[in-house]
């Protein structure tokens, strides 16, 4: 009997000390996934049209961030998206600077200097605002331009949305592409192009400036670019960041349009399906999903689940300064609960990866 009870407190105190490892465990890949404009009205209306279920149900930890620009109430994506690439608030329209126009170095670029993979993927001209945040230092989100010439600056193994024409027809003629090509990029120009890369470095660029809605022509381009930016990062033994953004939630909101968000909001949340999955198989990704603030004043006044209709109203056509979700999966996901400034969304990952 005596043999029976230490066996037992063996087996106790193992179970207990791998309980205790797994607990502790850094995450070896950070995919960091931005809803534009998607505020809680926004998530339940996509919740409501795809008949009361969404993948974001699926997250454990669940917290707010506190918006507000250097120099606004309200942000804008830029500013938004500043404070979770670099840690700092800033002001409206900066790209990777301080609220002094001082360049700050990115969470991408910080990966990309401890030897991970890195990688974006966007729903809109990929120098757009939010995933221009991570990869540039401008003083203005209008500069795409000088926004396309500052991803030569950095060696992100692939980046996938629109924005064909800032990297290939520029004002200066110098032909970006062909400065990609030279360093060792697959250029892709389509979703199939895309589809067909299997290693290496990829810059695919699915518009000429923006893409389609994705009732208009895009369909589930989302979906299969984060899987192909998902394979091609995942054979970096040291790990990945990947930013993903489901871009036009936001447009939805500009437009006033219900149908819009639902349907671009459901689009995103296929994608963290995507992620998710890839997370729960992997078993050392932190998967993170926000939003940079809130667009419309959006509301729901009416809704079904059985039919997936939703009617919504609106108090604005521009952005609105309220908190906003964040939702955590995989190891360190537990420091993303309660109630915090954006910005430190930032230092969270930075301690996840544990660098200093």
């Amino acid at each position: 009997m005596k043999l029976r009870i230490l066996f037992a407190l063996l087996l106790f105190s193992s179970l207990g000390s791998v309980y205790a490892q797994k607990k502790v465990k850094q995450p070896k890949n950070i995919i960091l996934m931005i809803g534009d404009g998607m505020g809680v009205a926004q998530i339940y209306a996509g919740l409501t049209g795809n008949h009361g279920h969404l993948n974001l149900e699926q997250f454990p930890v669940v917290g707010f961030h506190k918006n507000q620009a250097s120099n606004a109430f309200v942000t804008d994506s830029a500013a938004g998206a500043t404070a979770f690439s670099c840690g700092v608030k800033t002001y409206n329209g900066a790209i990777g600077v301080g609220p002094n126009g001082e360049p700050l170095p990115t969470i991408l670029e910080i990966a990309e200097d401890k030897g991970l993979a890195t990688g974006m993927v966007a729903t809109c001209s990929i120098t757009h605002a939010t995933p221009a945040s991570f990869i540039a230092h401008q003083a203005s989100r209008s500069q795409d331009e000088d926004i396309a010439m500052d991803f030569l600056a950095t060696d992100i193994d692939v980046f996938i949305g629109g924005g064909r024409k800032f990297f290939a027809n520029r004002a200066d003629s110098v032909n970006l592409v062909d400065s990609l090509k030279h360093r060792s990029y697959q250029i892709a120009n389509s979703i199939e192009e895309v589809q067909q890369i299997k290693s290496g470095k990829l810059a695919g660029f699915l518009a000429d400036e923006q893409q389609s809605r994705f009732s208009a022509g895009r369909g589930d381009e989302l979906v299969q670019s984060t899987e192909v930016a998902l394979n091609l990062l995942k054979t970096n033994k040291k790990g990945m960041f990947l930013m993903v953004e489901g871009s036009q939630i936001d447009w939805g909101g500009h437009s006033n349009n219900t149908q819009y968000i639902v349907e671009e909001m459901i689009d995103f949340d296929n994608a963290i399906g995507k992620v998710l999955e890839f997370a729960k198989a992997d078993g050392n990704t932190l998967v993170i999903i926000t939003a940079d603030h809130e667009t419309g004043g959006f509301t729901i006044n009416k809704g079904s689940t059985e039919t997936g209709m939703v009617e919504g109203k609106f108090t604005t056509g521009s952005h609105t300064g309220v908190m906003i979700p964040v939702f955590a999966y995989g190891p360190g996901s537990e420091a993303f609960a309660g109630i915090y400034e954006n910005n430190e969304i930032f230092h969270k990952m930075l301690k996840a990866y544990n660098f200093k």
